[in-house]
């Protein structure tokens, strides 16, 4: 770890608490949140840090911020539990796509095979809160589920009610 002197000359401290920001770039472009690098880095190199702290690095690097919103492929109020189940994981690809970012790592390919996969399956994507699994492929209901995912009801969209 680089070290620089205090003014006083008292003592040294480390110059950064980053171990290996090709890491941490690289969980920042996957998607992973700042809550969830806070706890990495501690489990992983038990060292403490801050949101604001990876927050600050990604600026600094000029990376795009973290997340894409996009409702039409995530409408639901997602639990935590199922936040990184792989059917959410390729749905937050494919709404980085749809949004012109850029996918990192290996994703892009991932994101072609599940795609095709679900034209030649002819599947979408259902999510149910209240099961363990969280996530199904079902079949796609002609003209109604036209997109990546089953057309949720009403009260299981994030809004909750029907408007």
């Amino acid at each position: 770890m680089r070290h620089i002197r205090c003014r006083q000359g008292k003592r040294n401290v480390p110059s950064s608490k980053i171990v290996n920001e090709q890491e941490v770039i690289y969980w920042i472009e996957e998607g992973r949140t700042y809550k969830w690098i806070v706890e990495e880095y501690r489990r992983k190199y038990n060292i403490e840090t801050t949101i604001s702290m990876w927050g600050n690095l990604r600026r600094r690097r000029g990376i795009d911020t973290r997340i894409v919103h996009d409702e039409d492929l995530i409408p639901w109020q997602v639990e935590e539990r199922h936040r990184w189940a792989y059917p959410a994981v390729m749905l937050r690809a494919a709404g980085r796509r749809r949004a012109g970012r850029e996918i990192g790592g290996e994703y892009s390919s991932r994101l072609d095979t599940w795609l095709r996969a679900r034209a030649e399956d002819d599947t979408v994507v259902h999510y149910d809160p209240d099961t363990d699994e969280g996530w199904f492929y079902v079949p796609r209901r002609p003209g109604v589920d036209t997109d990546l995912i089953r057309v949720p009801d009403g009260k299981a969209a994030r809004g909750g009610e029907d408007s």
